[in-house]
């Protein structure tokens, strides 16, 4: 079964640092010959004593070393997501400097990035603190258009849909515990907040989401809930005695019946109809200042 580790950014500097400068990258530049990266500036600068690589020693090009290196924009665009503010300074370091010095040769043919002129929104970088817009309805599976409903449905959906701003940073179980609060969820049911129809990790944050799954910005980030019985958790160790064995048999197959979704409401065992069943959209108008 596939696990999710989280890691540290600190285990990750290695990869992220130039060694030249000792700082993040920035315009990562990779040598062909054996794929090392660093600041282009850096490297630039390096080469024009050196045409070995400062890591392994590889000859980059016998006369012509600023040949053999490359812009890697895959590599910059992760630096910039991973750590945290470092974009946005570069771009107000860019800026300040273009500002000081109006009569840079090259600042009319430098493109956006390069002056700075570019917002977190432009580049799709994402920051703890920035509000994200999303929508919130209810995830029903069995719920299919049928002929000429499709019109129908798509106006209940949208009626159903309730938005919310939160910061980037926000996970989703403080979602899952905001949905718990608002729809007086009991603790026998389990609340579950999806992207589609695919569950999400609770330490996932909104950035992760909207960075998971390629969220453009064209509208509210779209994520749906749903609420199921919880599942009972099973004492191992205990022998059932042979005369209770027809009642624990009996019983086993009522806990069942009580754990499906279709018959939580119609087993004796299951909680008041008001509280068990949540309504559709039962958030009230008070949550989209929530957040």
């Amino acid at each position: 079964m596939h696990r999710t580790t989280r890691i540290k950014l600190t285990e990750l500097n290695p990869h992220l640092m130039c060694v030249l400068c000792g700082g993040y990258f920035i315009d990562a530049t990779t040598i062909i010959e054996c794929l090392h990266s660093f600041c282009k500036m850096c490297i630039v600068r390096y080469l024009e004593t050196s045409k070995y690589c400062p890591i392994c020693d590889v000859q980059v090009h016998k006369t012509k070393p600023l040949l053999n290196i490359r812009s890697d924009k895959t590599l910059q665009d992760i630096v910039y997501k991973l750590v945290p503010g470092l974009f946005k300074n570069e771009m107000k370091r860019r800026r300040d400097f273009y500002a000081e010095h109006p009569s840079v040769e090259d600042a009319a043919n430098a493109s956006n990035e390069d002056r700075g002129e570019v917002a977190d929104e432009d580049k799709r970088i994402i920051t703890d603190d920035e509000i994200i817009s999303l929508s919130i309805e209810f995830f029903d599976q069995r719920s299919k258009p049928q002929d000429g409903g499709e019109e129908k449905q798509a106006n209940e959906e949208a009626n159903n849909k309730r938005y919310l701003q939160c910061p980037a940073a926000m996970t989703v179980m403080h979602l899952r515990k905001f949905l718990r609060s608002k729809m007086d969820i009991p603790c026998t049911f389990q609340v579950e907040v999806m992207y589609e129809d695919e569950p999400l990790k609770d330490y996932y944050t909104l950035m992760d989401i909207a960075y998971i799954y390629t969220w453009r910005r064209n509208g509210p980030l779209p994520l749906k809930y749903r609420v199921r019985p919880a599942c009972k958790k099973l004492k191992l160790g205990h022998v059932p005695e042979e005369g209770n064995s027809s009642n624990r048999s009996e019983s086993d197959s009522a806990s069942d019946k009580a754990s499906s979704p279709a018959a939580a409401a119609t087993t004796s065992s299951s909680p008041p109809p008001a509280a068990a069943a949540p309504r559709k959209g039962s958030l009230n108008g008070s949550s989209t200042s929530s957040g």
